[in-house]
């Protein structure tokens, strides 16, 4: 049996909306796990990115002033542990699509 070493395929996304939406097509239309999937903030003040999207800026909730500035403080980073490299090619071009900076590859 041949083992095979594996990628990370890493990204990062100025919104968490972008992020979201690559993570959701990786894992909906190309069958990688949730469980291999990492998001992180890049800075400990938040975890929504570095710019305003959707529920940052427009909100109905009534303790939300809908003039205010939403708190971003830096992008997020996502990550995905690829046991199968031949899908390398595939997931970055989709983290890219999906507004991913910095695509990377170790």
């Amino acid at each position: 049996m041949t083992q095979v070493a594996g990628v990370t395929v890493t990204a990062t996304f100025p919104t968490r909306r972008q992020a979201d939406l690559a993570v959701e097509q990786l894992v909906q239309e190309h069958g990688i796990e949730r469980t291999d999937i990492f998001v992180v903030p890049e800075g400990a003040e938040n975890s929504v990115g570095s710019e305003a999207d959707g529920a940052d800026t427009e909100s109905g909730h009534p303790d939300v002033d809908p003039a205010g500035d939403p708190a971003l403080a830096g992008g997020l980073t996502v990550s995905i542990d690829l046991a199968d490299e031949a899908l390398m090619t595939e997931v970055r071009t989709i983290l890219e699509e999906h507004g991913g900076q910095d695509v990377a590859a170790e």
